[in-house]
């Protein structure tokens, strides 16, 4: 047993400092990013956020409409192969990517998912020449032996498709994964608002600084890294960029909307106003059902329950409705740019490099002592 006492951070626990900036307007601001790998061959272009593989939240539905904005979803990976094979075929968005170009493909990494994934490659093969296809190789620890093998042997199957693989926090593990093949490593234990893997289990590490840590890591290897978690309002995916993400996962921030999977709740109540009969006003509230991939919802929905030897790791909660994701992610890339206009960044890249962040919780200040 050790224990590290150095300081932790959290996206709560930090502001970012405002510098002199020529820049007279947000629309100034570049929020698209080009992108080579270090094992893929191919480069890609667009806008860095990704809408999380949970089967709320990464659907065809959204991948259509953040396509539209030049973003990109990981798509959850209980969708079936004639699924896959309708959605590649639908139109490009107007000044937006092609379904290959703004989609990653959710694997686990049982013989069933590599077979699936060996399938979906088979159709990739049609696609048009030059334009990547994205992987996520998604498992809760990424810490296994066993994961980075199949990183390793997907990436000798497969040579020329990106691949985004994790969970994980430390820098050697993504130093480990970038050097089995992967082009990106996904970062984050227990942030997202709807894991208990923190409370279960007592395993985690802050996501400011794992950010921090792993883009310093997967950097120095010519590797990118994708922030999992933790988000909650654009600010905190502006501290994401910030903190040297070179993609940044959203599942909560994109859960609510149109787009979405889940059952929807209408919940209806009587209010104190009156119609013109006299009678009380019955008002409707919509909520969507919101859940980790852990949790013992998505379990039963997808394995038939919760496997003896295991626990859930996730909870249920339920999203006001907040209609189509066109307006949420037009606030979010506001919020990034409006980050970028106040410490002088003219593109997202600038952004990390031109970022000084301040602690502010009252108990990073009792750390160092500070009344």
């Amino acid at each position: 047993m050790r224990i590290d006492t150095e300081v932790k951070l959290d996206y709560k626990n930090v502001l970012i400092r405002p510098k002199r900036s020529y820049l007279l307007s947000r629309s100034e601001v570049d929020m698209e990013r080009e992108f080579r790998f270090p094992h893929a061959p191919n480069t890609w272009k667009g806008v860095p956020i990704i809408a999380a593989n949970m089967d709320t939240v990464g659907t065809f539905e959204m991948a259509h409409a953040l396509a539209a904005h030049k973003a990109m979803t990981a798509l959850h990976k209980f969708y079936r192969l004639p699924d896959y094979e309708k959605f590649v075929k639908q139109d490009k968005p107007e000044n937006g990517l092609s379904p290959w170009q703004g989609t990653f493909f959710s694997f686990g990494i049982t013989d069933s998912d590599v077979e699936k994934l060996n399938d979906v490659m088979k159709m990739a093969a049609q696609r048009p020449t030059g334009e990547p296809v994205f992987i996520c190789l998604d498992v809760a620890n990424g810490y296994s032996e066993r994961f980075a093998r199949i990183v390793e042997r997907i990436r000798k199957q497969h040579s020329d498709v990106v691949i985004m693989a994790g969970n994980v926090v430390t820098g050697e593990m993504t130093e480990e994964l970038i050097l089995s093949g992967a082009d990106i490593v996904k970062v984050g234990i227990g942030p997202g608002s709807v894991c208990t893997t923190r409370k279960m289990t007592g395993v985690g590490f802050p996501q400011l600084s794992a950010v921090i840590e792993c883009a310093d890591a997967a950097h120095g290897l010519k590797g990118l890294v994708c922030a999992d978690g933790g988000c909650t309002v654009p600010g905190d995916v502006s501290k994401a960029f910030a903190g040297g993400a070179d993609f940044v996962m959203l599942g909560g921030m994109l859960a609510g909307h149109d787009e979405c999977n889940g059952q929807v709740i209408t919940r209806r109540y009587l209010t104190n106003e009156l119609d013109e009969q006299g009678k009380q006003i019955i008002r409707e509230d919509k909520f969507h059902e919101f859940y980790g991939m852990s949790s013992e919802t998505a379990m039963h929905k997808h394995y038939g329950g919760v496997a003896k030897y295991r626990a859930s790791e996730g909870k249920r909660v339920e999203i006001p409705y907040r209609g189509p994701v066109n307006d949420t992610i037009t606030e979010i890339l506001g919020g990034v740019r409006s980050t970028c206009t106040y410490v002088g960044a003219q593109s997202l890249k600038e952004l990390s490099k031109r970022t000084t962040f301040v602690t502010v919780s009252q108990q990073i200040n009792e750390v160092f002592g500070k009344s």
